[in-house]
């Protein structure tokens, strides 16, 4: 378990953007998920050729804190 326990959320708010009223706008290749109760990031792939440096940021920050990275085709989002 990473702490602090709200990292996902914290994670992409940092990626967000604000809108008018300062309404948050995530990411459209960011977003929050759970896999068998554990909260996720989910990245999507086309974000290493859209936004290499933003990539490599969330992934820097997954290999730096020991966070598990899984590859897959389709995300079983629960």
């Amino acid at each position: 378990t990473f702490r602090p326990s709200d990292w996902a959320e914290r994670l992409c708010g940092a990626v967000a953007s604000y809108g008018p009223g300062r309404r948050i706008i995530f990411h459209p290749n960011v977003s929050l998920a759970a896999m068998e109760g554990i909260k996720c990031v989910v990245i999507d792939a086309s974000l290493e050729e859209d936004d290499e440096m933003l990539f490599d940021f969330l992934t820097d920050f997954a290999h730096e804190n020991k966070l598990q990275i899984l590859r897959t085709e389709q995300f079983p989002l629960s």
